[in-house]
């Protein structure tokens, strides 16, 4: 009976081991460099966008030629 007993406690408390297997304690949360992905995609958001005031003018020439072209096509194809 007592060995019925222990046993029983014992696959509860692996259970409740495995179950908290998944959670992190402080200690891991500090390791971790998760993070670092999102400060990559800013770093990047910030040279595109340098990028873009650096060639302003250039892409507004490049923007219009393509916006003429395509209406004049469409003038084309309509009539």
């Amino acid at each position: 009976m007592m060995q019925t007993i222990r046993n029983k406690i014992s696959n509860i408390k692996e259970r409740i081991t495995e179950a908290f297997d998944d959670i992190y304690r402080p200690d891991d949360l500090i390791l971790m460099d998760d993070g670092m992905g999102t400060v990559e995609v800013i770093l990047i958001i910030v040279v595109l966008v340098g990028l873009v005031l650096i060639f302003k003018k250039q892409i507004k020439a490049i923007v219009n030629s393509i916006m003429n072209k395509i209406s004049s096509d469409a003038n084309d194809v309509m009539s």
